[in-house]
């Protein structure tokens, strides 16, 4: 429940205060990014792919 919480904080700062600190998304290639007129799509595969990989690797770290 706690790490919930913090995550919860975590998000909402960044989400807060994430582009003035360039903490926006889309920042490796392969990040899918679409603008047609007034209409724009943005799915970051490969930062959530990286972000996936970094917490197995702490949190099997922190198991043992």
């Amino acid at each position: 429940m706690i790490a919930g919480l913090v995550l919860v904080v975590v998000g909402g700062l960044l989400w807060a205060f994430g582009p003035k600190l360039g903490a926006g998304g889309g920042l490796l290639p392969g990040d899918i990014s679409l603008r047609r007129g007034n209409f724009s799509f943005h799915f970051p595969i490969v930062t959530c792919l990286v972000v996936s990989v970094v917490l197995t690797l702490l949190l099997r770290l922190f198991q043992k």
